[in-house]
């Protein structure tokens, strides 16, 4: 499938494997790059052994590598190492997430390449980064939930540690990679040089702690986990309805004032609940009250009406309502991708809608290891 999109014309040599990595240049493909993959020879990227499978194909990998083209490359090996350096050149985007020194070790640390590949941009993302006391440590998603805070305020109120249930650890050092070679490739576009990047998945949980980390900075306040609740807008939280949960989120006074009218409740002209700062002062005894409402009435029937009104709401979703969900639907966000053993596969669509490029239901083949090799070779003229 020819690529078509902003990055168009872009050649990016994803080292990456599991997440992190894939995630990002999933994401540049998507908007046009192309991707040439170097897998470790024999077993490929580490994902390709993840379930779920299907025909003893990984659904993991498959999720995220679509779009790409897969050659086998042992980069310690002198040969090899021939075949990377004749597409090295050629190359605008280069993105690993190794363990910090060892494509040095190898020969292709940023040092040894910012000066015969003046042009490129060079990313890495890593658990820890590639400065400070942890540096040299492994890391997974669950560490660095843990050690940046996320799990500390995740869960339901004296709850055991809780993982926030997707691997948001990678998936943000994916996305900030990904926003780091943009802003990268802008910056080249007026200066004609490249850059080298340097994302850690720790850094990044803490740059999405936002309210939490403002609480202490401000208040010396330690956030705990709220469950469904925020920590200060009220009432912002998941209600117990006649047969589930219902989220509803009036952010201010004339959302809650319309909840009000809606649920026939004269609260907000009680001094305990007038404002926000009221509410949340006074937020036990406001769910109490809204929750004896909401339980006269489905989720369903109650989304119905709040709607009505442009009251913020919604139901709490299993992964099989959203799958299947018209909204989803109308925004194209299941796609589906071709694998020559299992055929057409189905995966999450791409988020970033634009106006100058249509967003295909369709994406590029799924690759299997090494499948691009003599395409590849004889392209670069190996």
């Amino acid at each position: 499938m020819k690529n078509n999109g902003p990055l168009s014309g872009l050649l990016v040599l994803d080292l990456t494997r599991v997440l992190v990595g894939p995630y990002c240049t999933m994401i540049l493909s998507d908007l046009g790059a192309r991707v040439i993959k170097v897998e470790a020879p024999g077993v490929g990227d580490d994902s390709r052994s993840f379930g779920p499978f299907v025909e003893n194909q990984s659904a993991y990998f498959m999720s995220l590598n679509r779009n790409k083209e897969s050659i086998a490359l042992n980069l310690k090996n002198e040969k090899d190492k021939k075949i990377f350096e004749k597409i090295l050149p050629k190359a605008d985007i280069l993105v690993e997430n190794f363990k910090p020194g060892t494509l040095s070790r190898w020969g292709y640390g940023w040092e040894s390449l910012k000066d015969k590949y003046p042009k490129l941009i060079y990313a890495s993302a890593s658990g820890f980064g590639q400065t400070g006391p942890l540096k040299e440590l492994p890391a997974y998603d669950m560490v660095v939930q843990g050690m940046g805070g996320l799990m500390s305020v995740t869960g339901q109120p004296n709850s055991e540690p809780t993982r926030v249930g997707t691997s948001i650890g990678d998936i943000t050092a994916g996305l900030f990679t990904a926003i780091g070679i943009n802003a990268a490739l802008y910056n080249r576009q007026k200066t004609g040089k490249g850059m080298y990047l340097d994302i850690a998945m720790l850094d990044c949980q803490i740059a999405i702690l936002e309210n939490a980390i403002e609480r202490y900075l401000t208040k010396g306040e330690i956030p705990k986990p709220m469950g469904s609740r925020h920590p200060s807008i009220s009432p912002f939280e998941a209600f117990k309805t006649k047969d589930s949960y219902i989220v509803i989120a009036a952010g201010n006074d004339k959302l809650f004032e319309g909840m009000c009218e809606v649920f026939n409740l004269d609260l907000h002209n009680n001094i305990k609940f007038k404002t926000n700062a009221d509410r949340n002062k006074n937020i036990d005894e406001l769910k109490k009250i809204l929750e004896i409402k909401l339980q006269q009435n489905s989720t369903a029937e109650w989304c119905k009406i709040l709607e009505e009104k442009k009251i913020p709401c919604g139901p709490i979703n299993n992964i099989k309502d959203v799958v299947e969900s018209p909204q989803t639907e109308a925004r194209n966000m299941i796609v589906s991708a071709m694998h020559n053993k299992i055929g057409k596969f189905k995966m999450p669509g791409n988020p970033i809608k634009m106006s100058l490029y249509k967003d295909p239901t369709t994406r590029g083949d799924i690759p299997d290891l090494d499948q691009h090799r003599e395409k590849i070779l004889k392209e670069f003229d190996i």
